[in-house]
């Protein structure tokens, strides 16, 4: 049995060891491309734009600020799993494929997720900090204003 729980610790050891050498494909795309156009279309206040850039960006755009436990397996894996799924759900560096809708779609949903505390995860905030209800407010009006001019189109 001891023999047995040995080789499976070093199976699993090694199994660690060769994934710090195949890593995920980081999302690392300028920061000034990734997010151009949304901002040139959406024209968010500076407040606004420092509570996107510190809860949103990493997770729904192309580029994505890495914390330095990112380049350890198995959680380089684990984020670029959630990125991958935030980017589904919305990407701001893909606003410009949406449909004026789809646009107000994804911003509807945006207010829903904030609103119920969904966003941001709170795996993410467990490291980076919180949005607090000020921030929330902040965002879920400018959302919500901002949801007009694709409503009315």
């Amino acid at each position: 049995m001891k023999k047995s729980i040995r080789i499976v610790g070093l199976l699993a050891l090694l199994a660690l060891v060769i994934m710090q050498f195949i890593r995920p494909d980081k999302n690392e795309s300028d920061y000034a491309t990734a997010v151009a156009f949304f901002e040139k279309e959406t024209q968010p206040n500076e407040e606004v734009k420092s509570i996107l850039r510190n809860n949103c960006y990493d997770c729904h755009s192309n580029h994505t600020k890495y914390p330095w436990y990112a380049e350890i397996a198995p959680v380089s894996y684990w984020l670029s799993d959630h990125i991958d799924e935030g980017k589904e759900h919305f990407d701001v560096s893909g606003w410009e494929e949406y449909s004026n809708k789809k646009k107000d779609h994804k911003l509807e949903e945006l207010v829903e997720e904030v609103e119920e505390g969904e966003m941001p995860l709170s795996s993410y905030t467990w490291l980076h900090g919180n949005i607090n209800d000020q921030e929330k407010e902040i965002l879920i009006n400018w959302v919500n204003t901002l949801r007009t001019q694709y409503t009315t189109e």
